[in-house]
């Protein structure tokens, strides 16, 4: 039986309510305010971690930047290279664990979006990643983690849905990711996420897959802590939103979005 990220485009299909362009003009307006690369230049190279179908990689890419994308999922590999070479947009691909990969190039900008870091069980996993991420970035570069905003899981009312209907090129899908029926066990932090995406077609075709899916929830203080322990970054800048106006602690803010810059 597969699983959700054996399927790359239904998967991109769940998703596909998030404004990619946006959000990636939002990273780098950040690139702008916090880089401290070379003076006067622009960012010129970004990885994208634990990448899927690497719709950010590929909108960087499409705005001029060399983009890799990594991810551990040979399908989402697979899906990531065809879609860029479809787009007609050069993408390097990389199958490797985010914990622990060598490669290379090195970056001015590393991204992982969509709350990638919930695959991270263990304090020990996040340390072993910063320290690979920042291997692999030069001094002043920096790395956008964007994260669950701490109140889904700690506040009585969450800030996201879990479940969403989304329209696409005439194809309808409903989505159920997670929810209340899912407990986070109160030691590890760790839900096993039920999730199911069904997705009808205008012919009448009918795709589907359902999974249950493991995932970290972090807070920002233990996200601060890991930074420390992995000594390669200090925090530039947090977000609540893909804008420079929605502060974490704001009541509109729906997710956490860590700027760190390279020592």
């Amino acid at each position: 039986m597969s699983g959700i990220y054996d399927e790359p485009g239904l998967y991109q299909l769940a998703c596909a309510y998030r404004d990619v362009p946006v959000e990636v003009s939002a990273l780098l307006n950040w690139c702008a305010s916090h880089w401290q690369g070379d003076a006067g230049a622009a960012v010129q190279s970004v990885i994208e971690l634990a990448a899927g179908p690497a719709e950010h990689a590929l909108e960087l890419a499409r705005r001029g930047l060399r983009a890799t994308a990594l991810d551990r999922s040979a399908p989402m590999c697979s899906y990531a290279a065809a879609q860029a070479a479809a787009a007609g947009l050069d993408l390097d691909v990389v199958r490797a664990d985010m914990r622990d990969f060598s490669i290379p190039a090195r970056f001015d900008l590393a991204i992982t979006m969509l709350n990638s870091l919930c695959h991270l069980f263990t304090l020990d996993d996040l340390v072993a990643h910063l320290t690979a991420v920042a291997a692999h970035q030069r001094p002043g570069g920096l790395y956008i983690v964007e994260l669950a905003h701490p109140a889904d899981y700690l506040a009585q009312v969450p800030r996201t849905s879990s479940e969403w209907t989304i329209e696409q090129d005439g194809v309808r899908a409903e989505v159920r990711w997670g929810g209340h029926q899912d407990r986070i066990d109160p030691v590890t932090q760790i839900t096993s996420e039920h999730m199911s995406i069904t997705a009808h077609g205008a012919d009448g075709t009918v795709r589907s897959v359902s999974d249950v899916v493991p995932n970290r929830f972090w807070t920002a203080t233990e996200m601060t802590a890991a930074i420390r322990l992995a000594g390669g970054y200090a925090l530039a800048a947090s977000y609540g939103d893909f804008d420079d106006t929605t502060m974490l602690g704001d009541p509109a803010a729906w997710r956490m979005i860590l700027v760190l810059r390279r020592g």
